[in-house]
C-alpha cells in the first residue's frame, strides 16, 4: 500500500487541490482504502490468484476472468539459460499491465540451441542447466510482481526443424525423443515435473502449452513428418504429469482446426485420442488454444467472428457457424496477428483489431492472445493492438482484472483528470471532448458511460462507495462518503 499512498501524495501535489481541507480529503480516502484492503474487499493480496476453469470459463477466486492477452514469445531467442535480460522483462510486464493485458504466452524454450535441456543422441532427457532455472525464477517473480499471467510454451516445431537460421544437427535428438515412448517419458520426468516443482506454487504460472504448432512436426519434411501417434503420446505423458503434480492448466497451440476438430482430419489432442495412446487417466488438455492467421480464413473462417464450437457453414465469401472444437472445453485464440484480421476478407467486413477482440468475447471465446507485444516480426506489436486491450478493459473491467480491479489504476502527478465532490455532485475536469468517460464501482459494474462533449462534466451521485473513473487511457479513484 505504501506505493499507492506515495502516488496519491504526488497527485495531490501536482493537482490544483490546495489547503488543509483538501489534504484531509486525501487522508480520509487513504484511510478508507486501507480499511477496505485490510478486509480483503478491494485488493487481492489475500485472495487465491490462480486461474481455474468453471463451467467452461476461466475464473479467479470465484470471479470470471477473460484472457485479454498477448504473446511475448521471447526477447532474445532461447534466452532462458542464454541471454536473459531481467530489466527488459520487468519493463515489458509493466507495459503489458498498463495496456490492460492480463496474460502473455512465453516460449520457455525456443529450440534448445542454447542447450538448456540436456538431451542425448537417442533423445533421452537427463537434466536442465542451472541458468535455465535461475532465469525462469526471475521471470516468474516479475510476473507475480506485475500480476500478469504466463502461458509457458515448453517446446515448438522449431525443436524438430533441421534448418532454422542455419543447419541444426541437434534436431535429430528431438525427433528421436518424440519417436520413443521411454524418451518422451524422460522429458516428462526430467523436465516437466522439475519445472512444476519449482514454479507450481506461483499462481501466475497459469498454464502450460506443451508445443507450439505441432501440425508442422507432422506435415513438414523439414521437421521430420513424424506420425501423430508419436506426437500425441508426448502430449499424453506430459499432460498426465502436469495433472498428477499440480493445478496448472494444460493446452496445445495448434496452427488451425484441421487437427484440432473431429469435423476435419480428427482431433489429435482429444481426451479419447490421448488416453488411447497412453492409458493414463490424467492424459487430457484443459482448454483449446488454436492459432489463426489470414491464410487460414479461406478454409476455416475467421474465428473471432464465429463460435468456437459447431460446424462451419457457408464458404469463403461468407462463413457462419463455428470452428468445430469440442464444446466440452473452453477455447481461446492462442495466436493471431496483432495488426488484426485482414479487412473485408473471408466474408468479414469493417473488422479491426478492436472488433476482433470484442467479437471473440461475444462469440464465446475465452480470450485472445495476438502475436506479439514486442514486434518480433511483421505481424505487429503492442502499438497496433493496445486499442483493443484498452477497449476491453474499459468496457469489461470486471472480466479483465477481477481479483484486483483497482491495482491497474495509476494515480500519477501528470494525470490531468481532476475530480472533487460538492453538494452530491462529482465534478470532473481535464476531459477530452469526443472520448468515452466511464465510471465503475468496485464490482466492476459501469455506473456511468458517455462520450463527453466538453472538458468538464458534473455527475449526480447519491450512493456512497469507491469508484474508478476511466477516460482516454487515464484512470483515477474516487471515494464518495
Amino acid at each position: 500500500m505504501a506505493n499507492f499512498y506515495e502516488k496519491v501524495e504526488k497527485m495531490n501535489k501536482g493537482n490544483s487541490y490546495s489547503g488543509a481541507k483538501e489534504a484531509m480529503k486525501f487522508a480520509f480516502v487513504a484511510a478508507i482504502l486501507l480499511m477496505i484492503s485490510a478486509n480483503g474487499k478491494l485488493f487481492s493480496e489475500n485472495s487465491n490468484d490462480r486461474i481455474y476453469i468453471n463451467n467452461k470459463e476461466f475464473a479467479v477466486d470465484g470471479k470470471r476472468i477473460w484472457i485479454n492477452g498477448v504473446n511475448t514469445p521471447w526477447n532474445n531467442w532461447n534466452e532462458f539459460g542464454g541471454a536473459y535480460n531481467n530489466s527488459w522483462w520487468d519493463n515489458e510486464f509493466a507495459r503489458l499491465r498498463k495496456a490492460g493485458i492480463n496474460a502473455t504466452r512465453i516460449w520457455i524454450n525456443c529450440n534448445n540451441d542454447q542447450g538448456a535441456v540436456i538431451i542425448d543422441e537417442a533423445g533421452f532427457v537427463s537434466g536442465v542447466s542451472a541458468k535455465h532455472w535461475a532465469d525462469l525464477e526471475s521471470l516468474f517473480e516479475l510476473a507475480q510482481k506485475h500480476k500478469v499471467y504466463i502461458m509457458a510454451t515448453l517446446t515448438s516445431f522449431d525443436h524438430f526443424k533441421s534448418t532454422t537460421q542455419a543447419p541444426r544437427p541437434h534436431a535429430s535428438r528431438w525427433r528421436n525423443m518424440i519417436r520413443s515412448k521411454p524418451a518422451s517419458q524422460s522429458f516428462a520426468d526430467n523436465y516437466t515435473v522439475p519445472f512444476l516443482n519449482r514454479f507450481k506454487e506461483n499462481p501466475y504460472l497459469w498454464s502450460i502449452d506443451l508445443m507450439n504448432e505441432p501440425d508442422w512436426v507432422h506435415e513438414s519434411n523439414d521437421c521430420g513428418r513424424i506420425p501423430w501417434n508419436n506426437i500425441s503420446y508426448f502430449f499424453a505423458v506430459n499432460a498426465a504429469a502436469i495433472h498428477d503434480n499440480s493445478e496448472v492448466l494444460v493446452t496445445v497451440g495448434l496452427s488451425y482446426p484441421k487437427w484440432n476438430s473431429d469435423n476435419y482430419e480428427g482431433n489429435k489432442v482429444s481426451d479419447t485420442y490421448l488416453k488411447s495412446l497412453s492409458d493414463l487417466s490424467n492424459a487430457y488438455l484443459d482448454f483449446w488454444s488454436p492459432h489463426y492467421y489470414d491464410w487460414v480464413g479461406e478454409w476455416f473462417g475467421v474465428p473471432h467472428y464465429l463460435s468456437p464450437y459447431g460446424r462451419l457453414q457457408g464458404n469463403k465469401t461468407g462463413w457462419s457457424g463455428g470452428w468445430g472444437l469440442d464444446s466440452s472445453k473452453p477455447a481461446l485464440i492462442g495466436e493471431c496477428s496483432a495488426r488484426g484480421t485482414a479487412r473485408n476478407r473471408w466474408g468479414v467486413t469493417n473488422n479491426t483489431i478492436t472488433t476482433d477482440f470484442e467479437q471473440a468475447y461475444l462469440n464465446g471465446w475465452q480470450g485472445v492472445m495476438p502475436w506479439t507485444s514486442n514486434g518480433v516480426d511483421v505481424n505487429g506489436s503492442l502499438t497496433n493492438m493496445s486499442a483493443a486491450t484498452q477497449n476491453m478493459l474499459a468496457k469489461y473491467p470486471q472480466l479483465i482484472f477481477p481479483a484486483d480491479l483497482t491495482s491497474s489504476v495509476e494515480l500519477q502527478s501528470d494525470n490531468t483528470l481532476r475530480t472533487w465532490i460538492d453538494n452530491g455532485n462529482l465534478h470532473i475536469t481535464g476531459l477530452t471532448a469526443g472520448e468515452m468517460l466511464s465510471m465503475y464501482n468496485t464490482m466492476g459494474m459501469p455506473v456511468y458511460q458517455r462520450v463527453v462533449t466538453s472538458g468538464e462534466v458534473n455527475i449526480p451521485l447519491n450512493t456512497q462507495g469507491v469508484y474508478i473513473i476511466h477516460h482516454d487511457n487515464r484512470r483515477v479513484k474516487v471515494v464518495v462518503n
